[in-house]
């Protein structure tokens, strides 16, 4: 039945109301005088930011059953994108959902055996290819993309050779700012392949608070020294904004720019399981962000240790909502996946918070054997989903759940599990764990199966005196905390005191742990990185105690209010303070800041509610301060009530206590956020300064590298006609010898010259890497004598190129005939012998990608068979100064170093592969940059440089 103009209108006018009730919660000062029609601007206009949308859409489902696309909370700009969404909305569903069969995988063994994430892939896509690896969800119903292991490692190597192209190198970090999609898979491994370090920052959720964001996103970049930000295409506009504020990043890119010409680039070898394969930053403030670094070793550690404790096989399945940003979702789901065989459904952590109902679905529908969730999402569940819209749940299939990433409470776990016991959630699959990003991500599991432990402590003993004693039966008021589980296998941890002093069972203090997993330090924080280290063991910065092999958290040693000698639990005081009503349920904050004029803690408690009524407030208030003193013994110095979405939270929804303290230490908790173009002008402000610095940077660039090109046709003109007109090759010589160096001169580019003692007089190979057109130039400036430069064939046929060559004595040889290869390696060892000095660059030729690629045999060759010493030469700054298939130079300096000699040990072929290989170590050793010669390893013996 089509919809007629009064349905629209009478729809129109109750969306409408709606919108009006929300907006009078969010803001009830001035929501009287805000007009709401269907051209008022939800976030410009009404305040609504992307989080108060999820809200908003929830409340439009309800009110009128339907289900909104998801895309429409961040896509949405003015009330009439809802009426339109609303008139093309799909019925809600509820109990007419079912299980739709999914494809049983056959099951394959893990990738137990390979030492970097690269080598997983790789190893996936050897042993089955077109296996399903992941699916990315819209919602429980909806899937937006699949990747098998074959075609994550196609689109990862494609955005590889994109970074290349953009002169990324390895050891370079690469920023990812994705929410969850297929590009983040394939940007993540496209980083890796390139031989980078991806470091993973979340995309802005609140338009808001860009402003705040993009200076955190800035901190962050700054100490990785990011190169270059990945993003998607509708963030590039934001993401550019941090150019003006980070120096080392060169470009803001997405996938599809970093794709667009596919090429068989040469990707560079990633096999060493120490090297960094990530660098995951902690909430840490704005201006000392905390990064750890995490090996490919470390990484794996705790991938494998997960999976034995929990398990885990090819035939699990997993279903997530975590951003791919935070370690539980990109290690903990993602990589443990990959590394097991089992398929991940990822959905946007977006579509959890519209509806948190679809992670159950999600779970119910593709049968996921295994799952995780801070503790705020199991309480959104909670609170946040009709029993109507449960019908027909079916999560008996889980088998563990992991609960972790912020303290776990005990009301939620018992209220989770007696609700969706009636759905088949068994008791035992609900697996509080504890882990820390030092730690990669996890430190201690329970054992799979077991139905949480809850511990009941006399409060006083703990917060007195640090004791977890046993509360008895008739304790009024027992300190309930949840176990954590044991150490996962290979990894310790202890409880110690201030003096670092190990303590005994049921003795809470400081917990430190080591073990493979652990970080070596935090990224170029050398102070923060001293304050983790104690002798051999990592501070978690959590205090706790074990009891039968149990770990249980007692809190952020940083968190912990003491108060007269005891010890303040701030989530306790959180948790029961939220459960008023009319105190928003996530909303409430409570830290400790110092009375300056007595030198002891204020207990400051500060909770969000709509309430506006001051009666109401008050009473309010009054029953808070009431719950806050019967549970920590003294009453709160403050009880603050503030609007929605005053506390501050990181990115994966824990509460931010220090943010939350500087705001109300300056006043400005609660306070209204400035506009959206008043953020982006400050911003854009405070970011010319150093766009200024880029634009003089380029200017003086440019301005360079025309004098270059200037001063090099010149001289290669004056080097021309020389060599040319004079009749003998030692007077060629000594005039090339000369305008190279004047020419190097006037190009400001000076050349540090060793070992040249070692080159004799005659009768020796000189063997060099291969890194640009200027090899040669600086080459011809420092090497004395009249040498012999071994140049490919090709060369001898270009009109100025050969006769040039050919007059300063360089010899030509083929390179890819074999045939004539072993002809040209006899006619070198002749020339050989007669006291020539022969240059090679035995890897033939030379790319823009750093690396000392694989050696040719002829120049080994003709040393063997000449029985001549080979010199090992390292060339280091010509790669910088001129890359391959680039024509702007850059001002370097250039190093030239020439080895000791190396002897032939015999005749045979074998002499000539232990000598290649013992003049490849050697420049290998020096040359500053990492070993390619992995990838292509030619053993024929061609004669070719």
């Amino acid at each position: 039945m089509v919809p007629t103009t009064d349905d629209r209108r009478s729809r129109e006018g109750d969306l409408i109301a709606v919108v009006r009730e929300f907006v009078h919660e969010l803001q009830p000062q001035r929501a009287n005088a805000i007009d709401i029609s269907p051209s008022s601007r939800i976030e410009r206009d009404l305040g609504i930011d992307s989080l108060g949308r999820t809200e908003l859409i929830l409340r439009i489902e309800r009110a009128f059953r339907v289900r909104l696309p998801t895309q429409i909370v961040g896509e949405a700009d003015t009330i009439g994108d809802l009426i339109n969404a609303l008139e093309h909305a799909g019925a809600r569903p509820g109990s007419a959902r079912t299980v739709q069969p999914t494809i049983a995988l056959p099951p394959v063994p893990a990738a137990t055996e390979a030492g970097t994430l690269v080598e997983v892939l790789d190893w996936h896509v050897a042993q089955h290819p077109d296996r399903l690896h992941l699916t990315v969800l819209q919602d429980d119903t909806t899937a937006l993309g699949a990747m098998t292991y074959a075609e994550l490692a196609e689109s990862a190597r494609a955005v590889a050779a994109g970074l290349i192209r953009r002169n990324v190198e390895p050891g370079d970090r690469v920023a990812l700012m994705l929410p969850t999609s297929l590009d983040f898979f394939s940007a993540f491994f496209g980083i890796l392949y390139a031989g980078a370090v991806p470091v993973p920052i979340y995309p802005p959720m609140r338009l808001s608070q860009i402003e705040d964001h993009l200076r955190r996103q800035a901190g962050i970049l700054s100490n990785a020294g990011a190169r270059i930000l990945v993003t998607m295409q509708e963030g590039m506009g934001p993401a550019a904004l941090l150019r003006g504020q980070v120096e080392s990043l060169n470009s803001v890119e997405n996938v599809a720019s970093l794709s667009t010409e596919p090429t068989a680039t040469q990707l560079p070898p990633v096999t060493d399981d120490r090297s960094t394969a990530l660098i995951q930053y902690t909430s840490g403030s704005t201006g000392d962000p905390k990064g750890v670094v995490l090996s490919h070793a470390n990484l794996l550690a705790n991938v494998r240790a997960m999976g034995a404790v929990m398990e885990a096989s090819s035939a699990d399945v997993f279903v997530s909502w975590l951003p791919l940003y935070h370690d539980m979702g990109l290690i903990g789901a993602w990589l443990g996946c990959l590394h097991f065989g089992a398929p991940l459904y990822a959905m946007s952590p977006l579509s959890f918070l519209v509806r948190p109902e679809s992670w159950l679905w999600a779970m119910h529908r593709f049968r996921a054997t295994l799952s995780a969730s801070p503790n705020f999402g199991f309480e959104f569940c909670l609170n946040k989903t009709d029993d109507a819209v449960l019908e027909g749940l079916d999560l008996s299939s889980l088998r563990m759940v992991a609960n972790g990433a912020e303290p776990v409470s005990v009301q939620t776990l018992r209220r989770f599990i007696e609700r969706f016991e009636h759905h088949g959630f068994k008791p035992g699959a609900m697996a509080p764990v504890y882990g820390l990003a030092e730690n990669t991500v996890g430190l201690a599991f329970p054992p799979p199966g077991r139905s949480p432990i809850i511990d009941r402590v006399d409060r006083t003993a703990l917060t007195g005196r640090g004791a977890a004693v046993p509360a008895g039966p008739d304790n009024p008021k027992p300190l309930e905390i949840v176990a954590c589980g044991h150490p996962l296998p290979g990894h310790e941890v202890r409880i110690v005191d201030g003096a670092g002093y190990e303590l005994g069972e049921r003795q809470e203090g400081r917990l430190e742990f080591r073990g493979p997993s652990a970080t070596s330090g935090y990224f170029e924080n050398d102070a923060k990185t001293r304050e983790l280290f104690r002798d051999g063991w990592l501070d978690s910065g959590d205090r706790a105690y074990v009891a039968s092999g149990d770990v249980y958290i007692t809190g952020r040693v940083k968190d912990i209010i003491i108060r007269a000698g005891r010890h303040i639990y701030p989530q306790e005081i959180e948790e029961a303070v939220a459960g008023i009503p009319g105190v928003r349920k996530g909303g409430v904050v409570v830290f400790g800041a110092t009375d300056q004029s007595t030198g002891t803690e204020r207990v400051v408690v500060v909770a969000e509610t709509r309430e506006t009524d001051e009666p109401a407030r008050a009473e309010l208030q009054k029953r808070a301060h009431e719950v806050a003193t019967d549970i920590a013994g003294t009453p709160p110095d403050d009880m603050v009530l503030a609007p929605p979405r005053a506390v501050p939270k990181t990115s994966s929804g824990k509460i931010r206590r220090s943010a939350a303290k500087e705001l109300y230490e300056s006043g400005t908790i609660g306070a209204p956020q400035r506009s959206l173009w008043w953020q982006v002008l400050r911003l854009s402000f405070a970011g010319a300064g150093l766009q200024l610095k880029r634009l003089r940077r380029l200017l003086a660039d440019v301005l360079y590298a025309g004098w270059w090109w200037i001063v090099v046709a010149c001289s290669f003109f004056l080097a021309w006609l020389a060599v040319m007109l004079l009749p003998r090759l030692g007077w060629r010589w000594a005039a090339a010898r000369t305008i190279a160096r004047a020419a190097l001169a006037l190009a400001g580019v000076t050349i540090t010259a060793s070992g040249i003692e070692h080159i004799p007089r005659r009768n020796a190979i000189l063997a060099f890497n291969h890194s640009s057109y200027m090899d040669a130039l600086v080459l011809a400036a420092v090497l004395p004598g009249e040498p012999a430069f071994v140049a490919k064939k090709e060369l001898a046929g270009q009109v100025f190129a050969g006769p040039f060559l050919r007059r300063l004595g360089t010899l030509f040889v083929e390179r890819y005939d074999v045939t004539g290869s072993l002809s040209d390696a006899e006619s070198l060892t002749k020339i050989a012998r007669q006291e020539r000095i022969l240059v090679f660059f035995p890897e033939g030729t030379f790319t823009r990608r750093p690396g000392l690629s694989a050696f040719y045999l002829g120049a080994f060759k003709v040393a063997v068979d000449a029985n001549l010493p080979a010199l090992p030469g390292i060339i280091r700054g010509t790669r910088s100064m001129l890359r391959g298939d680039q024509w702007f130079p850059r001002w370097t300096p250039v190093t030239i170093e020439i080895g000791a000699p190396i002897v032939p040990s015999g005749t045979d072929f074998a002499s000539v592969l232990r000598l290649r290989d013992a003049v490849r170590e050697a420049i290998l050793a020096r040359c500053g940059e990492p070993d390619l010669g992995e990838m292509v390893k030619p053993t024929r013996p061609e004669a070719g440089a």
